[in-house]
């Protein structure tokens, strides 16, 4: 069952005014502050605005905020105090990502009902228990929680009942029922599975057992089909810098300049692209972006040759300081591992990296301590005592007081670690080259990938 009459309830979004309160806006040098209950500078921005339901003037509060694994959003809210009518949204004013994201949740118990949720307006939201639908574009994004995705739409479908017992009556007693079974997913009586799929990868699903894996939460993330990228409006991309280097081999060994967009500012940049050789490796391409305007620095590594017929797991043993020097690179799709403080960084998660291990842990340290989800009035306690733990064991580690294994898993065999010891073996490395399952070379796109035969007829549909 479909719910594209799941929409938000009331009318047309508020339209601003030409008159304008008296505006209280952050400040000018960080306009997208990090969300945190302990900043008294963040602020609202309040603009008068006409009401659409009174037609008289109401009130508009935006938020500039920022939202880990979400990039930078705009929370705007809606009140008239001539006929009570409100609304709120949510709008990301960050770029579409490289790749789009589906969050599979399996919710068990009333806890998961309660996991903060970042759901855009390109995000499809199913449950296949109930063959349950609410499409892309149907609804406006939202910052809620599982329980409040769910109550959203038993309202939009509750919204026309009155009219359709009028005019249609046996629609209206099948939506009856189709709601009541909605009202009892929010008890939890029995296991469902909801899956937010997002092409524009802006969406987001807690994890409120961070830094531990999440095992009722699987995240993939996939390359866009052509007509998902029509209906985010996307124009035609330029080839990527690793195919532009194939077609122009002259310029491997000079550093390229690219003119682009600063992904915090967007004001006009310059990336800098050089192709560099790892001894005892291969080929990576390095980019590293600097805005001027703004102070903001990137960078970024990807493989500069093909998937790997193996995939590589990578086990290294920490027992020194020293250990922390050696070079590491992570491809975006290696997720890392840290048996000893029961760690896993998911594929994507920092993107691509080429840097030192200890550099690689402090990232980590900084993406899993400083995620406002677990601090601040909002957070569980206990929560905050399991990642004020984990920080202290990972300075543990950065310290040389705590041996730990540092393991790196890559599907698509383009991740390494340096071997000090090369071109013998390491006695505290081990490297694995093993067969990657059908979901791997899924998540790869290297099942639907025809390299025989492809100019014979077309490729085979799924």
């Amino acid at each position: 069952m479909a719910a594209s009459g799941a929409v938000e309830p009331g009318r047309p979004a508020a339209t601003a005014a030409p008159s304008a309160a008296p505006a209280r806006a952050p400040a000018p040098e960080r306009l997208f502050r990090p969300i945190s209950a302990e900043d008294e500078e963040q602020q609202p921005t309040e603009i008068e605005s006409l009401c659409m339901n009174c037609y008289r003037n109401g009130m508009t509060r935006l938020l500039l905020t920022k939202i880990p694994f979400f990039r930078e959003v705009i929370v705007s809210s809606f009140s008239c105090e001539h006929c009570g009518w409100n609304n709120t949204e949510i709008q990301s004013a960050g770029r579409i990502q490289d790749q789009g994201v589906r969050y599979t949740l399996t919710v068990g118990a009333q806890e998961d009902m309660n996991r903060q949720v970042v759901k855009t307006d390109s995000a499809t939201t199913r449950i296949p228990e109930l063959d349950f639908e609410i499409p892309a574009f149907s609804q406006k994004g939202a910052l809620t929680t599982v329980e409040g995705l769910i109550s959203r739409a038993i309202s939009g479908l509750e919204q026309d009942q009155p009219a359709r017992r009028a005019n249609e009556e046996p629609v209206a007693e099948r939506i009856d029922e189709f709601i009541v079974k909605l009202k009892e997913l929010k008890q939890v009586a029995s296991p469902f599975t909801l899956i937010i799929d997002d092409p524009s990868g802006n969406s987001f699903v807690e994890n409120p057992h961070a830094p531990q894996k999440d095992l009722a939460l699987i995240i993939t993330h996939y390359n866009r089909t052509l007509q998902q990228e029509e209906m985010l409006g996307l124009q035609v991309r330029l080839k990527k810098p690793e195919e532009w280097l194939t077609l122009h081999p002259h310029v491997v060994f000079q550093v390229l300049q690219f003119n682009t967009n600063c992904p915090e500012c967007n004001a006009p940049a310059q990336t800098n692209m050089k192709l560099v050789q790892i001894p005892h490796f291969k080929e990576v391409i390095i980019m590293a972006t600097n805005c001027e305007n703004c102070g903001h620095r990137t960078n970024e590594v990807k493989s500069g040759g093909a998937i790997e017929p193996l995939g590589t797991r990578i086990s290294f043993h920490i027992t020194d300081l020293s250990d922390l020097t050696r070079d590491v690179l992570k491809s975006e799709t290696c997720s890392v591992e840290i048996p000893e403080l029961e760690f896993e960084l998911g594929m994507a998660v920092l993107g691509g990296k080429f840097t030192t291990l200890e550099g690689l842990l402090k990232d980590i340290q900084e993406l899993v301590t400083k995620n406002p989800f677990t601090l601040g009035d909002s957070s569980n306690p206990g929560q905050m005592e399991k990642l004020q733990e984990f920080s202290q064991k990972l300075d543990q580690i950065l310290q040389g007081n705590m041996k730990a294994h540092f393991i790196m898993n890559d599907p698509a065999g383009n991740s390494y670690l340096q071997n000090v010891y090369a071109p013998e073996d390491d006695p505290q490395m081990k490297v694995e080259h093993y067969k990657r399952t059908f979901d791997q070379n899924e998540e790869l796109g290297l099942n639907d990938m025809k390299t025989e035969g492809y100019d014979t007829g077309p490729a085979p549909q799924r």
